[in-house]
């Protein structure tokens, strides 16, 4: 793999050609294209969202262009250079605005305010179309709008995603073998992938504005996303008066599913605000059995079946105020309660594989009843310093977690017999996570950007465990489970990155810094602190190019290079041994070192739809969870983490589709991934290759005015977890949606996994450890949701109705 100055050598070479050829070339050639900015705001200066905007050239009237402004009242076009446009601009509620404008190297921004017009608030109808998927310099943009209408919550939501893969623990995949890190409202969550997923599927699927899939962020981002990040940006209050929404779901599996949930946003003058809170009954169950070989000829099996219901409370709130024109201050919030009574049961049995004799058999019985509380809290400060798009922003956010479960578990011992062992115990953990972060962002004359910033991250994390068993009466301390301990971290971080349009190329660099602290003491049963000081550089390059123009679309291309870091976590590190069954524990591993990523990507965008990307992770240091037999009884295993070595993983990504606004809209992407592992295993090289395919799709159709069929799935071919070889695999979800009451009322009808394929094989091969097994959820299921929209008229606005409809049309 070639090392990072090189690459940085090679990129800086191509860019000399490219510029070369362009000023060679240049000279009678027509005027090249630039990126437009048209900025569009209210009397109070506040941006203008979902407005119409429509370019005509003045030279050649053939050539118009069209455009939506986003959240921030901005409409991004390419037109050409010192050429002469007439610029339309239509809102709701606002007077058409017709302007002159005429694009040059140096003016590449227009921002206008409109005026209000209350009379036309019914006739103004936005009818542009927002497409699923779009590439925004190094990210994918993800419109959930059209998801959000057949999902029951935010994890249901990314499920049904193109291009995400949610495995059954929860974690979510990009490109890389290495889960993605996930940020709500570009703040990192500091959760375990359990947890976080708890926390997704309480909040609702209408609550997000839109998805940032990045699959290498820029140095603005925390370095820790060596698996791509995905970033869910959260809706706030929106310029539209008063709007809200009720909705109501059910599926029905084995075990049904409740859900009901309002949405409310109020915006008047400087102010607005939103409060979303969700309630949600869950129940489904889980059953995994595995089949894993012993010495002596012997080999071992367990079938355990998990009921898993519980009950869900979100609350999600924002204000935000505009204090001057130039500065703004927004507050925003979240808290979530969740309740569980789970219950699993494990058989095992031990037989000789000759002749099948049982030796062993036990079964086990599991009961949890936990409580799970989570606390956010957010303030964000942004100063506007000029129109360029110039900003500076200061945030802060605050935190809070607390998991408190009861356990009682039984286990009866059939062969040979023995006396029932009983016990129960108490786990619960608590954690603190204060960020504090500044960003500036500031465009120069000649099409230069500076950002600049700096980040602190403080976690702290307690966790206390207490556990007593009984045998014939007689109850004692269950010390090999109980435990105490203390983990507390520091990130402090600083980037510095720059951008540059040359022509048809946008070069963007940047460089991060980050001084990595962690301190980890347990208190029971023995002192085993850990210690890590460490301070590490991340460069990041990224390169974009207008290729060409075919039939009207713009063909461009991208090449992101960014060095990365995962670094082990509390549960990794502490090294005292977690039991799980009587043949199974884990233990962390507290010399664990962190691992760095360096990631390669070409990719290729169509009118900012990506449709080709070929990229390369190499991994240096690579640490991983493996499987060890216990030394002293080969009938036990146990689970750790260890640094095996180095993996190369390259992967090709291809996409197509229809773009949206027709009756029929579809995408389909195929991804390749090859990966090597080099490295050892039990002080015995290892070697180890494998490929698979993800495929995925979505597909919706009108079938009148007020219905659409959407039917998206996904399947993984030959798929790797970490040492696990799974087995073909994958969903489909079939969903028709009808709106009725003037499009106020929607119904959704859903069937999910109807075949039943969304099983998992697997198998691990791995030293001295052979095993399989099989793995399905409560994913078959049959559901039913009702959303209904409203909207009601502002205090200066009561001579008319207020009427949504027409944005809900155009924007869906």
């Amino acid at each position: 793999m070639p090392k990072p100055l090189t690459i940085i050598l090679f990129i800086a070479q191509v860019l000399i050609l490219l510029l070369s050829a362009y000023r060679a070339t240049g000279q009678g050639l027509p005027r090249p294209k630039l990126r437009v900015r048209v900025v569009l705001l209210d009397s109070r200066q506040a941006p203008l969202v979902g407005a119409s905007v429509q370019l005509t050239s003045r030279t050649d009237s053939t050539e118009r262009v069209n455009a939506l402004t986003d959240t921030l009242g901005v409409a991004t076009v390419l037109l050409h250079t010192d050429q002469p446009y007439a610029l339309r601009a239509t809102a709701m509620g606002m007077k058409p605005l017709n302007k002159g404008i005429r694009p040059t190297a140096t003016q590449t921004t227009f921002r206008f305010s409109m005026e209000t017009d209350v009379q036309s608030l019914n006739t103004v109808t936005v009818t542009a179309k927002k497409p699923l998927l779009r590439q925004q310099d190094d990210m994918t943009i993800v419109d959930p709008t059209p998801i959000a209408d057949i999902s029951t919550n935010a994890y249901d939501l990314m499920e049904k995603t193109p291009g995400l893969f949610l495995d059954q623990d929860g974690n979510v995949y990009i490109s890389s073998a290495t889960p993605a890190t996930i940020y709500i409202n570009g703040r990192e969550q500091k959760l375990s992938a359990a947890d976080l997923a708890t926390l997704l599927k309480s909040l609702p699927p209408n609550s997000i504005e839109r998805m940032e899939i990045m699959r290498t962020p820029s140095a603005k981002y925390d370095a820790s996303g060596s698996g791509g990040a995905v970033n869910i940006v959260l809706k706030r209050g929106v310029k539209l008066g008063r709007t809200g929404s009720i909705s109501g779901n059910m599926n029905q599996g084995r075990f049904g599913n409740q859900g009901l949930g309002i949405s409310l946003n109020n915006s008047e003058g400087n102010r607005s605000s939103y409060l979303n809170i969700n309630y949600n009954r869950r129940n489904s169950y889980e059953q995994l059995t595995t089949n894993r070989q012993l010495t002596g000829n012997r080999s071992i099996s367990q079938t355990a079946y998990t009921r898993l219901p519980g009950d869900g409370l979100f609350v999600g709130y924002g204000l935000g105020y505009e204090l001057t024109k130039k500065w703004s201050l927004n507050l925003d919030g979240r808290a979530n309660y969740g309740y569980s009574n789970s219950f699993s049961e494990n058989e095992t049995q031990i037989r000789q594989r000759d002749g099948g004799a049982l030796l062993t058999s036990n079964q086990n019985r599991l009961g949890n009843t936990g409580t799970a509380k989570s606390l956010t809290q957010e303030v964000s400060a942004t100063y506007k310093i000029d129109s360029l798009g110039s900003q500076w922003t200061v945030d802060g956010s605050y935190n809070y977690t607390s998991n408190q479960t009861a356990q009682g578990f039984t286990t009866q011992f059939l062969q040979p017999a023995q006396a029932t062992l009983i016990g129960d115990g108490s786990i619960n953990t608590n954690r603190h996570f204060v960020t504090l972060q500044t960003d500036l962002r500031y465009r120069l004359r000649g099409q230069i950007t500076l950002e600049t910033g700096l980040k602190t991250a403080i976690q702290q994390f307690d966790s206390r465990t207490s556990y007593t068993t009984e045998t014939d009466g007689i109850r004692l301390p269950d010390r090999f489970r109980t435990n105490a301990f203390d983990y507390n971290e520091a990130i402090h971080a600083g980037y510095l990155q720059g951008s540059k349009q040359l022509g048809s190329v946008l070069l963007k660099v940047g460089v991060r810094a980050e001084n990595t602290n962690m301190n980890g003491h347990q208190r029971i049963p023995r002192d085993t602190t850990f210690q890590l000081h460490r301070t590490d550089l991340f460069p990041y390059i990224y390169l974009s190019r207008r290729v060409a123009k075919i039939a009207g679309f713009e063909l461009r291309s991208y090449l992101v290079y960014r060095r990365s870091i995962t670094r082990p976590t509390y549960d990794f590190l502490n090294p005292f041994a977690r039991f799980i069954d009587q043949y199974l524990y884990e233990t962390g591993n507290p010399a664990l070192q962190p691992q760095f990523t360096q990631n390669l990507e070409a990719n290729v965008s169509v009118d900012e739809m990506p449709i080709l990307a070929v990229g390369r992770n190499y991994t240096q240091n690579l640490f991983t969870s493996v499987l060890y037999q216990d030394p002293v009884n080969s009938s036990v295993a146990y689970r750790t983490y260890a640094n095996l070595g180095q993996n190369r993983e390259t992967y090709f990504r291809l996409l197509a589709g229809i773009p949206p606004g027709g009756r029929f809209f579809f995408v389909v992407a195929a991804q390749y991934s090859h990966t090597d592992y080099e490295g050892f295993y039990e002080g015995k090289p290892l070697n180890f290759s494998r490929g698979s395919w993800r495929l995925f799709t979505y597909q919706q159709l009108k079938l009148d005015g007020r219905s659409t069929l959407t039917v998206n799935a996904f399947c993984l071919l030959n798929g790797q977890q970490q040492f696990y070889e799974l087995g073909t695999f994958g969903n489909v979800n079939l969903s028709l949606n009808r709106q009725f009451m003037n499009r106020k009322l929607t119904a959704t009808l859903v069937v999910s996994d109807p075949f039943y394929t969304n099983r998992t094989a697997f198998t691990l091969n791995q030293g001295n450890i052979l095993a399989d097994g099989t793995r399905q959820s409560d994913t078959r299921r049959v559901g039913l949701t009702v959303r209904y929209n409203f909207g009601l008229k502002r205090r200066e606005e009561r001579q008319n109705p207020f009427n949504i409809d027409a944005l809900d049309r155009g924007s869906r």
